[in-house]
């Protein structure tokens, strides 16, 4: 018999975060720190919207694009928010992020394109840019320099086959940001280069202590920037699925051909949810985003404490709610050390290499649990680091 599947399936990596938490689902009474969701219940205004648009009997498709209304509201809010100017004509509603990044990588990527990825980054980047026929560049971001993307590691693998950059920030998994100052450094890079920039911006409002800065504010950036957002961390809506991209009319026009073919369009009940939220958080000044993100920001400094007084290298992340510490004083790697306190603590961690090869040395915490959950679990690592002898 054939073998009907394919060399690109074959060749495929499993995602390291399924792949761990295959072997956590299988234990009873963990603890999980390993899952990027908030632990906050949708608004009510957002899911009532759901629940009358159901009611209404608006169960349809929608446009290819998705709601107008829809894609005037996000224009308007990333306007406001954040000083980037896309219409909503330049905007297509996605099934979440997720499906924002897969159609932009193949509506641009050829054969043997080189597209470059901070590493450590989330972990669809990589096999999306090789299911289109690219190749994965990683540029390394160093824990010392807060995780940022400098220009010097930026510039030392561009080659004539790189086409594009992802750019992730706030960073899932490391809680790095790029202020204003660290993007206006890069930016002559990209334009000498002439590279396309798919700006990730998923965390947008959740920084602290700092305003986002998006690279797609900057006016020369304007021709050359997918802006990718959605409303499944800061409005807490994962499970609904709605997420957008905005580009530059070239490239939309190609990721909609991709989009109409595969996904025709987002669920209704979820864009018109999505609109109700953009709607009562310019009403309300945003404050159930303002909530969570201060409720974050509690546990964003206790993990941080916590991990400084176990004796690890640690950086105080600035953006999404994940804390990224190096565990290799333990004498362990990151994959080890997740292994060895699931056996023995019964806590759940993901490994630092699922994020790239550049994140061997870590593993990846999420603070999107309750304060309890938190200390219970940092109380089980702390004993477990205990019973490592920390090298100094």
């Amino acid at each position: 018999m054939r073998n009907f599947i394919s060399k690109k399936a074959q060749d495929l990596k499993p995602s390291g975060i399924r792949r761990f938490f295959d072997i956590v689902s299988e234990r009873k009474d963990v603890i999980s720190l390993g899952v990027g969701e908030p632990d906050f219940i949708t608004p009510w205004e957002i899911r009532d919207e759901g629940i009358k648009t159901i009611k209404r009997g608006y169960t349809q498709y929608t446009s290819n694009s998705g709601l107008v209304s829809l894609r005037k509201e996000i224009s308007e809010y990333l306007k406001t928010s954040f000083n980037v100017n896309y219409s909503f004509e330049d905007t297509v509603i996605t099934v979440g992020a997720s499906e924002a990044i897969d159609i932009t990588l193949r509506a641009i990527v050829d054969e043997g394109d080189e597209i470059l990825i901070p590493d450590p980054s989330y972990v669809s980047y990589k096999p999306c840019v090789e299911l289109s026929g690219g190749k994965a560049v990683p540029v390394y971001c160093d824990g010392k320099n807060a995780f940022k993307l400098t220009p010097e590691n930026l510039e030392k693998v561009i080659t004539n086959k790189t086409k594009a950059l992802i750019f992730p920030y706030p960073n899932n998994p490391t809680g790095g940001i790029m202020d204003r100052e660290d993007i206006e450094k890069i930016i002559p890079i990209i334009i000498k280069h002439d590279l396309l920039v798919i700006s990730d911006e998923i965390y947008a409002e959740l920084t602290y202590g700092k305003k986002h800065c998006s690279i797609a504010s900057f006016k020369e950036m304007q021709d050359r920037v997918v802006y990718i957002g959605g409303f499944s961390k800061s409005f807490a809506m994962t499970g609904w699925r709605v997420g957008f991209v905005c580009a530059p009319k070239e490239v939309k026009t190609a990721l909609l051909k991709i989009h109409q073919y595969t996904i025709i369009c987002a669920p209704i009940f979820s864009q018109y949810a999505a609109e109700q939220g953009l709607k009562t958080g310019k009403a309300d000044g945003y404050s159930s985003v303002s909530l969570m993100r201060e409720e974050y920001d509690k546990r964003r400094r206790f993990m941080y404490k916590s991990f400084k007084e176990m004796g690890l290298d640690v950086f105080m992340p600035e953006g999404a709610f994940y804390i990224f510490p190096c565990v290799k004083n333990t004498g362990l790697s990151g994959e080890e050390f997740a292994l060895k306190l699931l056996e023995e603590k019964q806590v759940a961690v993901v490994p630092g290499n699922a994020f790239g090869e550049f994140g061997n040395d870590y593993i990846r915490c999420s603070y999107a649990y309750s304060m309890k959950n938190l200390m219970c679990a940092m109380e089980k690592i702390a004993e477990f680091v205990k019973e490592r002898k920390i090298k100094e």
